[in-house]
This record gives structure tokens, sequence and C-alpha cells, in this order.
């Protein structure tokens, strides 16, 4: 059984807990290596190692760090093809979805690499007599990230790589469930002539997190996953005095209003409810026809989508997704789909008992529609992170708004029709922190920023783009004045501008 290390002042370190996490292949449905569970001195250990890197790596000028980035970003290109495969086998992605979760990585880090730019502080010259003014941003010290197990490629670079682009160096503790990409990213970065100690990587479990939220090393912590877990770290983080974004859970609706081609709408809503079996926090889970008539079209639209669905192996290029990342999340799913049952909505497919020839052990499972359903329902309150899409029938325009904007999350939402008035109307009212406007998952490029309202996030800065460069640096501010433009005699009033 292979073991897996954490990665620290640039060098495999094997654990030393004697605890290890099982990783798993999902379509096998079979252990396949074993990850070690970081102790509290193990994670203050890769502390050290980048309280020791930062003063040297800070000091370097921008263009010194971009081209790093520039260099890490080729290597992860070259090794695309492996890093996808590598993701497929431990999360159950299909390959072709693997390497969108690289890519979407690889952008924040194509937006790190401008960090000259994007560092530039402002000045003013003769804010008052023989006085210039200006600002810089600088690195906050040792930081860090808790990555989630659905995007293993693409959130570690979310964070690390405006972070460390910035002049900050960083601990990463990414998902037991499946670290072996985090790990290659930061050989590659080593790799990109990136210093050692400035990205360490421990794989760990609460001792983990607990450290870096206590440890008083660590000014400012990045986490994506669960909503109970989000705002454990943030308040855990921010009662150590910490700066903190924590991104939560979702319950992404759809608006699809009477004017929309429904043909559209059914392919999107297969797409963002089903790709990677529902383990987004932007996938559409909740579909709202408004009318009666619209919310008959589309069940008749969804219905054969649904039950064609392609559920197969993740190297299987031919599959439309593969397998669930575990035995419990895929129990925890079927659970809800029970719930959903006796609550009286109704399941017009049911992918609950689903099985694969000859990958019998694998964490499958098809497709589910539920039709009927309404705000006061589990599966309608909750989310539930797998492929299962919630019709709820909406009767007018202003009640459709109402469901995301009355929603305890608030993370993405998105809106079909051909109406700009009626587009423009909803993105301006709807209580949702990402919409698309005929644009089924709405994830904004990395020059923009991440981020949901409500139970989704918590914390007042957004994920990448300039909102990540803010979360990242701190502000400074010098007033200057030279001898020669300075007054003699003492002045007891408060300075002004004269």
């Amino acid at each position: 059984m292979k073991q897996l290390t954490h990665f620290i002042n640039g060098r495999h370190v094997e654990g030393q807990s004697g605890r290890f996490q099982d990783v798993y292949n999902p379509t096998l449905g079979e252990v396949v290596k074993q990850a070690p569970l970081a102790t509290q001195a193990e994670v203050e250990a890769a502390i050290s190692a980048a309280e020791a890197a930062f003063p040297s790596w800070s000091a370097q000028n921008p263009q010194k760090r971009a081209r790093v980035m520039f260099r890490f970003k080729e290597l992860v290109e070259r090794e695309m093809d492996n890093l996808a495969a590598l993701l497929s086998e431990e999360h159950g992605k299909v390959i072709s979805d693997a390497k969108g979760d690289i890519q979407r990585g690889l952008e924040v880090i194509e937006f790190a690499c401008g960090i000259p730019h994007l560092l530039k502080g402002d000045f003013t010259e003769g804010a008052g007599p023989g006085i210039d003014m200006y600002s810089m941003r600088q690195p906050l010290g040792v930081v860090a990230g808790i990555t989630p197990f659905n995007f293993p490629a693409m959130i570690p670079m979310w964070m690390f790589g405006v972070a460390i682009a910035c002049g900050n160096t960083f601990v990463c503790k990414p998902s037991e469930k499946d670290p072996s990409v985090p790990l290659r990213l930061a050989e590659l970065f080593i790799e990109a002539g990136g210093p050692p100690g400035v990205l360490n990587l421990v794989i760990g479990d609460k001792i983990a997190v607990d450290t870096l939220l206590t440890d008083p090393r660590v000014p400012a912590i990045s986490f994506v996953g669960s909503t109970n877990i989000a705002s454990y770290v943030y308040a855990t983080g921010a009662a150590n005095g910490k700066r903190v974004q924590a991104m939560g859970g979702a319950k992404n609706h759809m608006i699809i209003m009477p004017d929309a081609d429904l043909d559209q709408v059914a392919d999107a809503l297969i797409g963002a409810g089903y790709g990677s079996a529902g383990e987004r926090c932007m996938a559409i889970s909740v579909a709202v026809p408004v009318g009666e008539k619209t919310a008959d079209a589309l069940i008749d639209k969804l219905l054969p989508r649904v039950e064609s669905l392609k559920v197969g192996p993740s190297n299987d290029p031919t599959s439309d997704y593969g397998p669930m990342v575990s035995a419990e999340l895929l129990a925890k799913v079927r659970g809800y789909v029970d719930h959903g049952v006796s609550e009286g909505a109704k399941l017009l497919v049911d992918g609950r008992n689903f099985k694969l020839q000859g990958y019998e052990n694998g964490y499958f499972m098809g497709g589910c529609l539920f039709d009927h359903v309404t705000p006061d329902m589990k599966i309608y309150k909750e989310e539930i992170f797998g492929p299962v899409l919630s019709v709820v029938r909406a009767k007018d325009f202003d009640e459709a708004v109402e469901l995301p904007t009355k929603h305890m999350y608030g993370n993405g939402v998105a809106i079909y029709t051909r109406d700009g008035d009626a587009a423009r109307d909803f993105a301006s009212r709807v209580q949702v922190g990402m919409v698309g406007i005929n644009v089924p998952i709405p994830v904004p490029l990395a020059y923009h920023s991440f981020g949901g309202w409500k139970r989704s996030a918590f914390g007042d800065t957004n994920q990448h783009g300039t909102e990540g460069v803010k979360f990242w640096t701190k502000v400074k501010t010098v007033t200057s004045r030279w001898p020669t433009g300075i007054r003699s005699g003492a002045e007891f009033s408060i300075p002004t501008m004269k």
C-alpha cells in the first residue's frame, strides 16, 4: 500500500503520527493509498518552514515572484494529462471534468502572473505643502488554506497562487480524501524555482485544522467546504485574531421563464445539475419553472435526458459523470432521496439502486429527478451534494425571485430568459452572490472574484481577483515631507492640509 507524505520545506516528509486516512479509487471502491494525518507538531513544523522562508521571499521584487508563477503555469500545463488522471483516480471525476478543474485553477495562476501591476499602490503629489502621500500593499506573512475534496486542483491554486505572488508563504491543508494532486502541485512549484518553505503541504484532520486556526504565526486563513465547518473555521479563526474567509454550502436555483428555449434549458440543467455527480458548490440543484405550462414542458424535456445519462468509470471518455467520492457520501445522498420521497415529492427518475456491471463496488449513483418539491421540504432546504435535481414550481416571476432570495444559502443562481428587462430586474433584486443570465454555472473568471452571500460565505472578502489581493495583503500609507518643506516651531493642533 502506497503511503503518501507531507511536503515541508521543499521535500517530502513521512508522517509521524501513526494515524492514516485511506484514500480510495471510487470507481473500484478500493483503497489505493494511505494519507498520513498530521500531528500538531508536524503542522507547526510546516509553519516554521514558511516563517523562515518569508523574509527572503517577500523581499523578492514582484517581477521575480511572477516569473516563478509563469514557470509553474507552464509545468502544470505540461503535466495536464498526468494530473487529470491522478485527480480522476482519487476523486472520481471524468477526465474532461478533471482537466477543467485544473484549468480553472490555472486561470488564477495566470491572474497572479500579473502581480507587479496588481500590487501597485496609490500616489498623491502635493497632498499638502511639500507633502506627498502614497500607499503600498505588503504581504501578511505565513498564511494558510484549507481546501475541499471536490476541487483538489482548482481551489488550492485559487488560494496559494494569489497569496504567494503577493509575497506571503503558504501552508496548505488539502482534503485527506484526495491529496495526491495538491502534493504534485507542491512538487511542481519547487521545480518552477519556488524556494523551499514558500509552499508547504500537510495532510490532516481536525488536529491540523485547529493548529492552523490557533497558531499566532498564521494571520490569515482561507477555507472552502461545508457550511457547518465554514462557520466553525470562521468563528475559531476570528476568535484567535485572524483574517478569515470561509466559503460554505449552496443551494443554487435556476429560474426558467416562459419565453426561454427549453431545449437549451434542459441541456444546461443536465450539465450543471449532474456534472461531477453533483459534487460542486456551484451545481444547479433546484430548477424553478415559472408557470404550470412551463413546468410541464420542462419535465417533458428533462425526463428522457436524465434517464439516458451515462454513468460510468471516471477514465471512460464516454461517461457523463463518474462515481461519488466516497461510500459515506453515496449513502448520505441516497438518504436524502429517501427523505424526499417520504416528504411527498414526486420522484420521476430514481437512481438510488444504479449498479455498473464490472464495477459493482464503485460508488455510483444514477441521476435522480424530483418534481413538486416545496420550500418546506428537507431536500429543498439542505445541500444534497449529489446527482439530484429538484423542480420547484413557481406561479409567477415574483415568487421565483423570492425562492433563492429567502433561502439560507446564497452562493449562485441563474435565470434563463429572452427578456432583457426581466433578466436585469432579476440580477438586481435576487439576494445571491453570483448570478448567471443564460449561464448555468456563473463561476466568475479569475480577474473577477468568487463568493456567495448569507450562509454560503463567512467573512467579507471574496476569493481571487482583486478581492484576493486585498485579502492576502495589508495596506500601508505613507505621508512624506522632506526637511526643506518643514516650518519651524511646534504645532499643537491636529495636522491639516492647509
